[in-house]
């Protein structure tokens, strides 16, 4: 009897190929004998990520990608991620990991009920056995049963951490195996062991930090890079987290059916005012003249420079805020990027020299004529706006560059004070499974994009990289030269978010590159309870994504 085939398009190869029905992506990747910059991790397939232990019955159009793309970096991590918890679990068999965010080009990671001081010999311990683990080369297997027979498994693991799975809502959840180890990740992990060959672990505070690769040359490390403050902002919105009860997204969900979401916004939006009225305090004894306030797209920064002025001027100050947008240059003098596409993220896109100068002249008390920039034609224009400054007068400027030194060169630091706005979520999806910051701004940003921009999801999740480049050029750089980190995410966000972002991705064509992106998006917001938007105040950060707010953009 002749042997039954399918038909698949290899996007790698640009052809069409005959393989037995029933072949594994990682079979098809092996006969195919497809050579890419970096070692392949996992493949796309109809544009879904998919792992290379996979199976193909129907005729599809596939990709096999490495983790220099987005997707297989995310794999490669995951997998990373288990082997650690693997290696914890064989050495400490009472210790539970909890990885908590991304920081210093890194994964944060705490190990409780260590029985012992985390210090340089348990890392070399644990470091030891992973690389053992990952020498033996064990195969990683997905498995899928029954969410209830799922949660029983997982309650005789030592973190006993079964929330998270009372909240899916789905009759069938899957898995992952290594021999009689089981974790559970959020995405697809890689074949084997084996396939890890770039990692570090190290010391990191009161914790550990997990080194990952460098996501343009993932084969070699992320060089490490000192973000103390951020850190510590972390840890204190964590703490905040704690105060309500809530650390991860089971027990989000759980709050949220009991009808504590109230509660939950009301504290949320209480403790985030607070914040301000902390930092306009702050501003208020240091007297500056010039406020300085900066953050990656979707952050936040003009609704937080809104309530600052509102708290500024409680305390008797004259607040003005100026948008570092109208400094642009005009258009045809704007720097282009490698495509040859303008790029207004470049510090070039800014007129520092005229910036620079009417700080100066503002700070010698002479008036200055405002420039305002016109996005439609791309020109600057004078409408005949002025300002001088007056003895409680201080000026808010927002934009991305603005903890930039290039911009200020000759102004004095004590004119100065520092503001970094971002939206990290501090929340996980359980112990091993962290919640991206860039994830929660995207889905601000697609929103907002739809709603107030006419763009679609599809539009908005093409830009991204782009955006992304930039604020690893232009703005992360920065962002610990600020004298305070401001939080602008807030605890019950993405269950607000999750009505508006799905159907706005469902509208993503399922064959295209974008659909990628929405496909995991949509994935990621399942996990989450939807609660309504009604007692957000119209204050609140949110709504200058979703709409309501008494502010004007």
């Amino acid at each position: 009897m002749k042997e039954r085939t399918i038909t698949i398009f290899c996007k790698n190869t640009q052809d069409y190929h005959e393989f037995p029905i029933g072949s594994s992506l990682l079979e098809i990747y092996q006969a195919l004998n497809i050579s890419l910059p970096y070692p392949v991790v996992a493949a796309r397939v109809n544009y879904k990520a998919e792992g290379l232990n996979f199976y193909i019955y129907k005729p599809k159009d596939i990709e096999f990608i490495d983790a220099s793309c987005p997707s297989g970096m995310r794999c490669y991590v995951r997998t990373l991620c288990m082997v650690l918890s693997r290696a914890i679990h064989d050495i400490y068999p009472d210790a539970v990991l909890r990885i908590q965010h991304s920081v210093s080009k890194g994964y944060y990671c705490t190990i409780e009920n260590l029985g012992r001081e985390l210090d340089e010999a348990v890392i070399s311990f644990i470091k030891q056995r992973m690389q053992e683990l990952i020498a033996a080369d064990k195969p990683i297997v997905c498995e899928e049963k029954q969410t209830k027979v799922v949660k029983e498994l997982f309650k005789s693991r030592t973190d006993g951490e079964t929330t998270l799975f009372d909240t899916l809502g789905n009759p069938y959840c899957r898995y992952f195996r290594m021999d009689d180890y089981i974790d559970y990740y959020n995405g697809v992990l890689m074949p084997s062991t084996g396939y890890i060959t770039v990692y570090d672990l190290k010391l990191y505070h009161d914790g550990m930090l997990l080194c990952v690769p460098d996501r343009r040359h993932p084969d070699r490390l992320s060089e490490f890079v000192e973000q103390d403050k951020m850190f510590e902002t972390f840890n204190e919105y964590v703490n905040w987290n704690r105060l309500m009860g809530v650390s991860n997204v089971g027990e989000l969900n759980i709050a949220c059916r009991q009808n504590q979401a109230f509660n939950m916004i009301k504290l949320s939006e209480a403790l985030q005012e607070k914040k301000v009225g902390q930092i306009a305090d702050m501003i208020t004894t240091r007297k500056p003249k010039f406020v300085l306030v900066s953050g990656p797209s979707s952050s936040g920064k003009t609704t937080f420079s809104k309530r600052l002025s509102i708290q500024l001027m409680v305390n008797g100050l004259d607040p003005v805020i100026i948008s570092m947008d109208n400094y642009f240059v005009n258009r045809e003098d704007t720097p282009r990027d490698e495509n040859g596409d303008w790029d207004f993220e470049h510090i070039d896109a800014i007129d520092h020299a005229l910036f620079n100068q009417q700080l100066q002249d503002m700070l010698e008390g002479k008036e200055v004529a405002l420039p305002s920039f016109n996005f439609e034609d791309g020109k600057r224009y004078y409408k005949g706006n002025t300002l001088q400054l007056k003895p409680d007068s201080v000026i808010i400027l927002e934009g991305i560059h603005a903890l930039n030194p290039t911009l200020i060169p000759n102004i004095p630091r004590e004119a100065v004070f520092k503001i970094y706005v971002s939206a990290l979520t501090t929340i996980n999806i359980d112990n091993h499974n962290w919640i991206p910051t860039t994830d929660t701004r995207l889905l601000r940003r697609i929103i907002r994009d739809y709603r107030f921009r006419n763009y679609s999801a599809r539009e908005t999740i093409a830009r991204a990289p782009s955006v992304r480049r930039g604020e690893e050029r232009w703005i992360f750089p920065y962002q610990e030269n600020a004298d305070v980190m401001f939080n602008s995410a807030l605890l019950f966000e993405l269950a607000v978010l999750k009505r508006h972002a799905e159907p706005i991705l469902a509208e993503v064509p399922k064959f295209c590159e974008e659909y990628t992106e929405a496909h995991r998006l949509i994935k990621f917001l399942n996990y989450f309870v939807s609660i309504s938007e009604r007692e957000i105040p119209p204050t609140s950060m949110l709504r200058e994504f979703i709409g309501g707010s008494s502010f004007r953009y």
